[in-house]
């Protein structure tokens, strides 16, 4: 801690307690207890079962998840004989704890720690978010715009603005309706930008965030709201904003009663992003022609290549005043994820309007360094997990012939799940609250994801002192 530019003070125990300790209800005070008492018990068990096979249960199972982790790498990094050895190993390590569990008569043991161990994770995850829940801005009632525009792709999430009758539905609503035409590229930037000029008073998509993103930065720029109409594949804009993604012709209702928000505006070297910008082997491999129609064989001949040889492409990044050299993949966010495991799946960001980037690193070079990210997690050397307000990224490390080593050369991008290239060095950054996005008022809403377990602010929570308030009442 720095206090009007002097020298660190040294934090205390009270003092991280203090900070740690949420404004939390009985609930969450409880939840925290319950978590502490099942890792104790989780524990517990294994130690009290010593003489019974506790240890060999703990060892068996990281040599599991090790031997698992290095055949995933085989699998992904080698081809022919070394990969059917890599799907076999892992598939076979887990299987093999398992029948040496059975076999051996721990699995008993076994199953009541592993059930202890994973009510502990999920008690505290959910009494971290009930103590602290994430931040989150109150809407703006809006009115209803008068000259809405709304661009719509029927190509767009396999052919939803047809399915869900988006035109029709729209244009009743007294919205205008641009239907772009898929077989006709078209710079669809510009067609918001004479939009606007028409006299439109709010832009809206339906489509992916890639043309999200290209008309939302037309709309920052005038100052007018933005409509997410979630008719794309994935919609990951339309999931952090709590939008309908089954039905994507519940967003038309914030043309007549809607709410403003707003959210934060990524850009990569002059283009706006919303969700990801993405570096290194995702980024290579989206480029591929083969991707769109066959991604996880696309993948799998191709990561040997980008993975393994000595003349992949490597990245050097600085991010703020953090430096990544010779880094395999980098992912940046507009906002930082909850954690790294939050990208898997139906990951989230909690916020939107954070002002930051979210910043995750990988290098793994070999199946050791792979099996050491497994049982390490975010922990481990090879994963970098950060933010920042700026990063700049440049091919470093051995460069492929295509790209050169000099200022001018170019490294392949994903931006929004989008394919291109870009000179670097590639700069990102993130526009604070740029962008006004018109919701629903009745929207169905995600939960936001809760924290990663902090075992110091659980103990804080579950052991913190009562305090009183002014009037006498308790408050955990």
């Amino acid at each position: 801690m720095r206090q009007n530019g002097s020298e660190p003070l040294q934090e205390t125990a009270i003092d991280r307690t203090r900070k740690a300790r949420p404004r939390a209800g009985l609930a969450a005070r409880l939840l925290a207890w319950f978590a502490v008492v099942a890792a104790t018990a989780a524990v517990a068990v294994l130690l009290l079962a010593l003489s019974g096979g506790g240890l060999l249960v703990v060892m068996a199972g990281i040599l599991g998840l090790v031997v698992c982790a290095a055949g995933i790498w085989w699998l992904v990094a080698r081809r022919g004989l070394v990969r059917l050895l890599g799907a076999f190993v892992a598939v076979g390590a887990p299987a093999g704890v398992l029948v040496f569990y059975a076999r051996s008569g721990l699995w008993l043991i076994a199953l009541i720690s592993s059930l202890c161990w994973a009510t502990a994770v999920t008690c505290g995850r959910t009494a971290l978010h009930r103590a602290r829940p994430p931040r989150s801005q109150r809407p703006v009632r809006a009115r209803p715009p008068r000259r809405a525009v709304l661009i719509m792709n029927p190509k767009s999430g396999g052919g939803k603005v047809a399915r869900f009758d988006l035109v029709k539905r729209a244009e009743r609503l007294g919205a205008r309706v641009i239907l772009l035409d898929p077989s006709a590229p078209v710079d669809v930037g510009g067609l918001a930008r004479e939009a606007v000029e028409d006299g439109a008073d709010l832009l809206g998509v339906a489509g992916g965030d890639g043309t999200q993103a290209l008309v939302a930065a037309v709309a920052a720029e005038h100052g007018l709201p933005f409509l997410v109409i979630s008719a794309g594949t994935r919609n990951h804009f339309a999931m952090d904003l709590g939008l309908d993604r089954a039905d994507p012709a519940r967003c038309l209702d914030a043309l007549t009663d809607g709410e403003v928000i707003r959210v934060d505006l990524g850009d990569v070297s002059g283009r706006p992003f919303v969700n990801t910008v993405s570096f290194g082997v995702y980024a290579d491999i989206v480029q591929s022609p083969e991707y769109r129609n066959d991604k996880t064989g696309t993948a799998l001949k191709l990561l040997p290549d980008l993975l393994a040889r000595e003349d992949a492409r490597r990245l050097d990044a600085l991010a703020d005043g953090t430096r990544l050299a010779d880094q395999q993949a980098l992912l940046i966010s507009n906002n930082p994820y909850a954690s790294p495991d939050e990208l898997s799946g139906g990951g989230r960001r909690p916020v939107l309007d954070d002002g930051e980037l979210g910043v995750i690193g990988i290098r793994v070079a070999n199946a050791a360094q792979a099996a050491q990210l497994a049982l390490w997690g975010s922990q481990a050397p090879g994963l970098t997990v950060t933010t920042a307000r700026r990063v700049e990224v440049t091919a470093g490390g051995p460069q492929s012939p295509e790209t050169g080593g000099g200022e001018e050369a170019q490294i392949p991008v994903a931006v929004d799940g989008e394919a291109l290239w870009l000179r670097t060095p590639v700069v990102c950054s993130v526009r604070p609250r740029a962008l006004r996005v018109l919701l629903p008022r009745d929207r169905p809403g995600a939960p936001p994801p809760a924290p990663p377990v902090d075992w110091r602010n659980l103990l804080a929570l579950a052991c913190g002192p009562v305090e009183r308030t002014a009037s006498g009442e308790s408050r955990t």
